[in-house]
């Protein structure tokens, strides 16, 4: 991993981090829709990151990977996702 290309390195991190969040609120609850919404947000942030890199904007690929898995960390530690006590790929709030 030592000499992965950054942006290749936030992609994968962030298409891992995708694949283990779920919704932690009741599906009947309010607070669903919420969890519903940041993993919405972080999949276009990663379908725009890989665009980016397709076309060889690696710079924008980098931003967009960055604001997916943000959407991601931000949910874990709301406690809107669950991410599985995954500490190495989220921040949780304990």
């Amino acid at each position: 991993m030592g000499d992965e290309p950054l942006v290749e390195k936030y992609l994968r991190l962030t298409t891992e981090a995708l694949a283990r969040v779920r919704a932690a609120a009741p599906s009947r609850s309010f607070l669903f829709g919420a969890s519903e919404d940041f993993l919405s947000m972080a999949r276009a942030y990663l379908a725009d990151a890989e665009h980016f890199r397709a076309t060889g904007d690696r710079d924008r690929a980098l931003a967009a990977a960055s604001y997916a898995h943000g959407w991601l960390d931000a949910g874990v530690r709301l406690g809107l996702l669950d991410g599985g006590n995954d500490d190495v790929r989220f921040t949780p709030y304990r």
